[in-house]
């Protein structure tokens, strides 16, 4: 067990001295952000972003070259670069950050700073997905390279559902105050943040998350990443503790939505043709959202998914008892046993259409008209999910039981760019 940097009380969050952009070296604190490293569309999205500014994080965070080793010395490289010459600072002294997001939707608030790392079986960050392992593994190369936490996790925790107590206090008295930098990014976000530097706030956000448990809500490779790194420095020190965004979702509940799959080199017509006598299959009518309407309402009674890129969308639900008796494990809660990522990876994937979950064979996409698009392109399938509730990403997550990989997504997801932490400062 993992006791280095931990103690036997819950979440330990130390304050840290963020990096950030010089708004005076830069175009604008906007043109330099990025989604989290993989919510970027790649190749349009990256060369987007590539060419909103010069400095933009994701030069850093999807760095671009012929190896492995070429793209991470980039990083490294475009990261000292950008430190020599002012275009990111570090803050004068150790801050907790309380970070805003905002639209006409939703509003999340929360506490970024240096969380100390734990094992799952500590039961203090909950994991609630499997994790790929050449994943983790391109993290890892990335953060050894640059000696730097790129983007922040997105971890939740339940405070005190009636009033703003403990850390939930000192966030709602510091969003009265001047924040360090606000800027509204293209998708509509209004980012505001501010440093925490008083030790009595300090010391009042630390004790109330003594008190809870984290749920990984967006970021379990990035965690396992930590985990593996941690491991790699046998001393105590910066290693030991990870960049993350704590929020409290009894104050401010997050949106849950689907990460959708493309399955390369499957056309629509060979993927129904499978399902045939498996599933019930129903063409419905478009435009998008209202064939998303459409699965919303199939996957209320039960397993249900849309399928994509032939220029049409077909329902398909109510799968045969016999085949899930014959592919889920049955030896999982039933909560799990129920998912339609189970399903999905269990019965269609393995045994039905018998792809491999490799990025050669399938590409998880967040946008779900961008995986249409890209299913419609390429001659391929792209199928559509429906989200699943938090509660029951909780409950799993408390019995011990991950889902499959990519099951959900949590958000409004922080913005990657706008504070990040040196390991080289401690």
């Amino acid at each position: 067990m993992n006791t280095r940097g931990t103690t036997d009380q819950g979440l330990r969050l130390l304050p840290f001295r963020g990096l950030r952009y010089v708004p005076e070296r830069v175009g604008s604190l906007a043109a330099v952000t990025s989604p989290p490293y993989d919510v970027v569309v790649r190749p349009d999205g990256l060369h987007h972003l590539e060419s909103a500014d010069p400095h933009n994080i994701v030069r850093l965070i999807l760095p671009q070259a012929g190896t492995v080793a070429a793209r991470n010395a980039r990083a490294a490289a475009t990261l000292d670069d950008w430190l020599a010459e002012g275009v990111l600072a570090p803050d004068p002294e150790p801050a907790l950050y309380v970070y805003e997001q905002r639209d006409d939707e939703i509003l999340q608030r929360g506490v970024i700073g240096a969380l100390a790392l734990s094992e799952p079986a500590e039961g203090v960050v909950l994991p609630h997905e499997d994790v790929m392992a050449h994943v983790v593994e391109d993290r890892a190369d990335l953060m050894r390279a640059t000696a730097a936490h790129l983007e922040p996790l997105l971890l939740t925790y339940r405070g005190d559902e009636d009033t703003a107590t403990g850390a939930t206090a000192v966030v709602e008295r510091t969003v009265a105050r001047e924040p360090l930098f606000r800027t509204t990014t293209e998708d509509g976000f209004c980012h505001r943040l501010w440093a925490v530097t008083d030790p009595a706030e300090r010391a009042e956000i630390q004790a109330d998350l003594a008190r809870h448990q984290a749920l990984i809500a967006d970021g379990h490779h990035r965690w396992a990443t930590y985990l593996r790194l941690q491991q790699e420095h046998t001393d105590p020190g910066p290693w030991d503790y990870g960049l993350v965004l704590l929020v409290d979702t009894a104050r401010y509940p997050l949106r849950v939505r689907a990460i959708h799959r493309l399955l390369h080199g499957l056309p629509v017509a060979d993927a129904l043709a499978a399902l045939t006598g498996l599933f019930r299959i129903r063409e419905v009518a478009g435009p998008l959202p209202d064939a998303m309407e459409a699965l919303a309402g199939a996957a209320a009674e039960g397993n249900a998914f849309l399928l994509a890129g032939d220029g049409g969308f077909h329902l398909v639900d109510r799968p045969d008892e016999a085949l899930l008796a014959r592919t889920v494990p049955a030896d999982r809660p039933a909560g799990w046993r129920t998912l339609d990522a189970t399903v999905l990876h269990s019965a269609l994937l393995d045994r039905v259409w018998r792809i491999p979950d490799d990025p050669a064979h399938i590409a998880y996409i967040h946008d779900t008209a961008a995986a249409v698009e890209q299913a419609e392109r390429n001659g391929s399938t792209a199928v559509l999910m429906h989200p699943v509730r938090e509660e029951l990403v909780r409950d799993l997550a408390r019995q011990g039981v991950t889902m499959p990989r990519k099951s959900t997504s949590f958000g409004p997801k922080p913005a990657t760019g706008l504070v990040l932490r040196s390991l080289n400062l401690g």
